[in-house]
């Protein structure tokens, strides 16, 4: 339990942190998500410049313990693919609890542009059965783990 109020703690934090920079929040469109302090971002900058400042800012706020750099240089993706990627986050969330071999409430599924970023605390064997699970569901383009492997 403390471990997810840290996380949302961070989150809050980096978003903020985002927000109070003009370049950044005009600029860019990115996703802050935090698991155990391992913090994934996701999302599209105009240019390296503005990908290093946000990745700069981000790693600066108290609690981040390893920091995962999926921001695209490329223009923001349209209010389509962003519906396609909240269907497609459904979709995988719905295969995964529908598997009787996970205990699908460890892991976050994020979706951005079509690829499918997996994290949570699980057993390597639990993340072997949930990126085979991501792979094959429809409209899924490439699935990326960022697990913390319990023993």
């Amino acid at each position: 339990m403390g471990n997810q109020i840290d996380d949302q703690k961070i989150e809050l934090d980096a978003h903020s942190v985002l927000a109070n920079s003009t370049a950044l929040n005009d600029n860019t469109n990115l996703l802050v998500v935090s698991v155990n302090g391992s913090v994934l971002v996701v999302g599209q900058a105009p240019n390296s410049y503005l990908r290093d400042q946000a990745i700069k800012a981000i790693n600066e706020v108290k609690g981040v313990k390893q920091l995962h750099n999926q921001i695209r240089v490329s223009n923001t993706t349209s209010f389509t693919t962003k519906t396609n990627d909240v269907w497609l986050t459904s979709k995988v969330k719905t295969a995964l609890y529908s598997n009787d071999e996970l205990d699908a409430t460890n892991i976050k599924v994020v979706t951005e542009n079509g690829e499918v970023f997996l994290m949570g605390l699980i057993t390597e064997a639990q993340a072997i059965i949930a990126v085979d699970i991501a792979r094959n569901v429809a409209g899924v383009n490439r699935v990326f783990k960022i697990f913390e492997y319990i023993k």
